[in-house]
């Protein structure tokens, strides 16, 4: 996928892009905008974007904030256990995006929210746009059955190759933003596709990350699991692009999230490592779709991750 230019990187700084994260999932407070609220609606919040390459903005971002947006909105007590987004439009990153949080129920152990991100449209007779729709549950801490599925085998993060480390030498904008701008470490256990394809695993859809913030982070539990949504979003589209021979630079690639959800099992540090295990069950009429799990060091899983993309190569000219 060829990419405009990336945004201009000052010198790398791990603790500052870190930072840079808490900053960006942290929402203002706004008033309520009448025109806009109906009669569950109990907050509004604003926040703002990071510059992405070709100038967009990365819809994990906005699905971490819809997740600080509803969260802040939940009784005491009470944490997030599944989400749901549907992504309706591209954002603009200049302008604010702001977060509308309607309480649909709070039962004896159960609150459910909805949340739109809005923002203002391109045109005057286009009024305000929504960008993103996202349901949420939380659940208070509770005893009950338990099993679960154990990470498969894979190395230790440590002794993999940094994004830093694999694009060593490539000068692209891109490549030069993904190297020193992501807020989120990720290693590949699975050879990277970032600009070729993977040639030792053509046909299969096998993938496997490590993923933690890339410098340690303070911040309350409720921004450690928008964190984790806002970085489950990096790798859904790569086992589809791995089980077609593709890379992220295919000529004529054309992706989009279509919808995103997450279940937490459990709930984790952002600040430590985990490892994300993915595959495509399913690309068809110019969808596909990924299926991820995410297990923390010692492998328990403690979320599942199901995206659905819309993934086209345009072919000609």
């Amino acid at each position: 996928m060829t990419t405009p230019s990336a945004p201009e990187n000052p010198r790398h700084d791990p603790a500052a892009v870190a930072s840079g994260l808490i900053d960006l999932l942290d929402l203002r407070a706004i008033d309520l905008d009448p025109a806009f609220a109906s009669p569950a609606t109990v907050a509004a919040y604003e926040g703002d974007s990071s510059p992405q390459p070709g100038g967009h903005v990365f819809g994990g971002q906005v699905m971490g904030q819809a997740v600080t947006a509803v969260g802040r909105t939940a009784p005491a007590g009470r944490r997030i256990h599944s989400m749901y987004s549907y992504f309706l439009a591209p954002g603009d990153p200049d302008h604010p995006i702001r977060f509308q949080v309607d309480a649909l129920r709070d039962g004896g152990s159960f609150s459910v929210r909805r949340v739109l991100a809005t923002q203002p449209g391109r045109t005057a007779e286009e009024g305000e746009r929504t960008i993103l729709a996202m349901t949420a549950s939380f659940q208070e801490q509770q005893e009950g059955l338990e099993h679960q599925e154990r990470a498969p085998q894979a190395p230790d993060p440590e002794g993999l190759p940094t994004t830093a480390e694999v694009l060593s030498g490539i000068d692209h904008p891109v490549a030069q933003y993904w190297s020193t701008q992501r807020p989120i470490d990720i290693r590949h256990v699975t050879d990277p596709i970032y600009f070729r394809p993977d040639t030792n695993a053509a046909g299969s859809d096998a993938q496997m990350v490590w993923m933690r913030t890339i410098a340690p982070i303070e911040a309350a539990p409720l921004l450690h699991d928008a964190i984790l949504a806002f970085a489950s979003d990096y790798t859904p589209f790569e086992p589809i692009l791995r089980r077609q021979g593709l890379s992220w630079i295919t000529r004529g690639l054309r992706m989009a999230t279509i919808n995103h959800a997450i279940w937490w099992h459990r709930h984790v540090d952002a600040n430590e490592w985990l490892l994300y295990v993915q595959r495509s069950p399913s690309a068809s009429g110019g969808r596909g779709l990924t299926h991820g799990q995410v297990f923390d060091r010692a492998g328990d899983l403690v979320a599942t991750v199901t995206q659905e993309g819309m993934i086209r190569v345009k072919t000609g000219d």
